[in-house]
């Protein structure tokens, strides 16, 4: 099961919203296509000098939620990711090496926006729409 999310979270091209909230839980959801997931329990992704990244700061706490239309609503794909900052990094080998990763992929400039690196922990998966369904079934 877990493959099959690093398979489907992974995916290229795909983009998707990571949910955040400060400590006194004003939300925040911007568009991200960084994200990366290094192992079944890990997700790194890049972030610039935003709200984003405020608010991982202040709560270590968010939701990344990727979704594909399909032709009816039953037909929609997607999953909701529970993530935990375990290090927001803004020097060092884990923002080092994810400017590496995105320079190879989208070029210097695209690299040169990015001001930190944040490592998540995996905390659930639920599906998109959660029906008592299991999220292997919404991807």
């Amino acid at each position: 099961m877990a493959s099959k999310l690093m398979e489907y979270f992974n995916k290229s091209p795909r983009i998707g919203t990571l949910s955040t909230a400060d400590r006194a839980g004003k939300v925040d959801s911007a568009v991200f296509g960084s994200p990366h997931m290094a192992d079944e329990k890990t997700v790194v992704m890049a972030l610039g000098k935003n709200r984003t990244q405020e608010n991982l700061r202040e709560n270590p706490h968010a939701v990344f939620l990727i979704m594909e239309p399909g032709e009816a609503i039953g037909d929609w794909k997607g999953v909701r990711v529970y993530l935990e900052v375990k290090e927001l990094a803004t020097s060092g080998p884990l923002l080092e090496g994810l400017k590496g990763r995105i320079a190879s992929m989208l070029g210097e400039e695209a690299a040169g926006m990015i001001d930190a690196a944040v490592r998540f922990e995996v905390t659930e998966v639920r599906p998109l729409v959660d029906m008592g369904q299991g999220w292997e079934q919404s991807i």
